[in-house]
């Protein structure tokens, strides 16, 4: 099949011209199809009426010129490549024909066929190339990714719909502009340049990048760069294509954080469970020592000394092991807004006069259901570590608001679920926290603080406390300019709560007690407090000799005190055995955490009564009157 003739519209006004155009033309191996008109207007008609393949303009058109007349055809939507034809050669009318989008102008006085016939051709195919390159920058426009083109300056030549979607710029606003002083942190600089220089070297480079928007929001993308090279095999400009990726590294930090404070959270969990073990018998022993010792009061100060540092101890454990697992106190349901007027007060009465105290609490805000005195603790804590980094004075701001949480936001905090919540928010002016230690505030015993000044359970505590009453913590903190704390809490409707009535401290009436624990100082305290307090005790080291024992008395034993975490048969299975016995054996089930999958167990075997060491001798002796009753 024979190629189509290539059709040329001439527009010049001298006719000696047009016959010289046609002549060259024809003795070109190309088909030409030449038409031609005289005016500037016959022109203008004619480019409207029809296609043409390639036009070509002479600059003298009467009183107009062909500039003029390219420059209108252009604006107007004319698609085909236009050649200029000048009669001098002037530069500075051929530097004026390019940028108004002439594919090419052309000497009249030293055309040769040849030379007009290789210019129409070139026109043509860049024409084409043009053409193919707007094709597949519609559909690079379809992408998600950026998709953005730099010249070997750095400026940017080529910036797709998805980098307007990502970055907030729109492609007028970046051609020409230096990519890497507009996307790149100051910091960044020279690793940009680094990665230039691997692209020049290798061809491509993948990695991560810390980058800016518009709006100055930090992004991390997923950048792949890529070095295109013209038809002679040099480098040409740079093929970058970017993917957000900000709230995958978001989500990772989370997870990763998650994990790390799982880990520890297990490890502290068994320090803490050796610990009760460790200081259950001391206390028990003190209270013991206060009856048996003179009643001077040098002595008594010293056993109130023992007694209450002990006790420390045991509050630093159960610290711990709110962070580990979560204790789960009474709950009830909590107006928030009457703890933070409390902490307010508080933090008025004994802060320095330099912090100023503001509040900003809605009289609306939401309840909450949990234990009013952990949640008090939390704020407290805060608002402590709020005073400690006010070394300067400042402001110190509680507010609260009621936040509904969608499934956009649940997506962005590994911890939230689609739902409402309270927020409420601590805030303070201080000097900030540095973002190397950010991720470890609060792991247990971290603290910046100076030796004596801190235990590093602060924000531990919180993050335990919170996670128990099914909440989240996110912290935001910026060197120079302060740190806020937001505490996400879900609310409930306000209910009727239900009081509890004290029991006064029982004596027993020579119940025999089987104690069951595989630490010798506990069984042994355990049966000397017993004992002071009228009741007979028999103890086993685990639970296959209490098996035996309990087989042997059963008729005479009244209740089995069974730990939870022991060698060779442990909580669970020694309770499962103990029911086979007796169905109706009153048990209690002793640990030294206050959650654990022990416990679950046992609460699923019916067990409804709990002790957690270390105990005092009030608390062993109410729990077995309550289950003896």
């Amino acid at each position: 099949m024979d190629n189509p003739p290539v059709k040329v519209l001439l527009v010049d006004d001298d006719e000696d011209d047009y016959t010289l155009t046609r002549d060259l033309l024809a003795e070109s191996p190309t088909n030409f199809e030449l038409e031609w008109v005289a005016t500037y207007e016959a022109a203008l008609d004619r480019i409207e009426q029809r296609d043409y393949d390639v036009y070509l303009f002479d600059y003298r058109l009467g009183e107009r010129n062909g500039l003029e007349l390219l420059r209108e055809v252009v604006a107007g939507g004319c698609q085909g490549p236009i050649i200029l034809l000048t009669g001098q050669g002037a530069q500075e009318v051929d530097m004026e024909a390019i940028k108004a989008g002439a594919a090419d102008y052309l000497d009249k006085s030293q055309i040769s066929s040849p030379w007009l016939e290789r210019s129409i051709r070139y026109a043509i195919e860049r024409q084409q190339a043009q053409q193919k390159i707007r094709e597949q920058a519609a559909l690079l426009d379809v992408a998600t990714d950026g998709i953005l083109v730099i010249n070997l300056q750095n400026q940017i030549l080529f910036w797709n719909k998805g980098a307007q979607q990502i970055y907030g710029w729109h492609s007028e606003e970046v051609v020409d502009k230096n990519a890497h002083q507009l996307l790149g942190k100051e910091e960044t600089l020279p690793r940009l340049l680094e990665i230039q220089q691997i692209v020049a070297l290798e061809g491509n480079w993948y990695g991560e990048l810390q980058q800016v928007t518009k709006q100055g929001k930090e992004i991390t993308v997923q950048s792949r760069w890529t070095l295109v090279q013209n038809y002679r095999q040099q480098p040409q400009s740079i093929l970058i294509v970017n993917s957000d990726i900000t709230e995958k590294k978001q989500l990772e930090a989370q997870f990763l954080r998650a994990q790390r404070m799982e880990s520890i959270g297990t490890l502290a969990g068994g320090i803490a469970h050796d610990l009760n073990n460790v200081l259950a018998p001391i206390l028990m022993s003190v209270q013991l020592l206060a009856l048996s010792i003179p009643d001077d009061d040098r002595s008594q100060q010293w056993l109130e000394i023992l007694e209450n540092n002990t006790k420390r101890g045991a509050d630093l454990v159960k610290q711990v092991v709110s962070f580990a697992r979560g204790i789960k106190g009474d709950r009830t349901i909590v107006q928030v807004r009457h703890l933070v007027g409390e902490i307010k007060q508080i933090a008025q009465e004994t802060f320095p006069k330099s912090i100023k105290i503001k509040t900003d609490i809605p009289p609306d805000l939401w309840t909450v259901a949990g234990d009013a005195t952990q949640l008090h603790q939390v704020f407290m804590n805060l608002c402590v570590n709020a005073r400690d980094a006010l070394t300067d004075g400042g402001t110190l701001s509680i507010s609260g608001q009621n936040l509904a949480i969608d499934e956009h936001y649940a997506r962005m905090n590994l911890d939230a679920q689609v739902g409402l919540y309270i927020v409420i928010t601590v805030a303070d002016t201080g000097a900030g926290i540095p973002p190397e230690i950010l991720d470890r505030i609060f792991e247990p015993f971290f603290t910046t603080k100076e030796l004596g000044q801190g235990t590093g359970l602060g924000l531990s505590t919180v993050m335990g406390i919170i996670k128990s009453h099914g909440g989240f913590v996110n912290v935001y903190s910026e060197l120079g300019q302060g740190t806020k704390f937001k505490v996400y809490l879900p609310a409930v409707k306000a209910a009727d709560t239900e009081s509890e009535e004290q029991l006064e401290l029982p004596i027993g009436q020579k119940e025999l007690v089987l104690v069951v624990d595989d630490e010798a100082a506990i069984r042994e305290i355990t049966k000397t407090s017993l004992e002071t307090y009228q009741y007979r005790v028999m103890i086993a080291r685990d639970g296959i000799e209490a098996i035996a024992l309990y087989n042997e008395y059963k008729d005479e034993i009244s209740i089995v005190l069974v730990d939870m975490m022991m060698p060779e048969m442990n909580g669970p299975n020694t309770i499962r055995t103990l029911q086979e016995i007796n169905p109706q054996v009153p048990i209690i089930a002793v640990s030294g955490l206050a959650a654990s999958d022990k416990l679950n167990q046992a609460t699923m075997m019916g067990i409804k009564t709990f002790l957690y060491k270390p105990y005092t001798a009030k608390e062993l002796l109410t729990a077995i009157k309550e289950v003896l009753q």
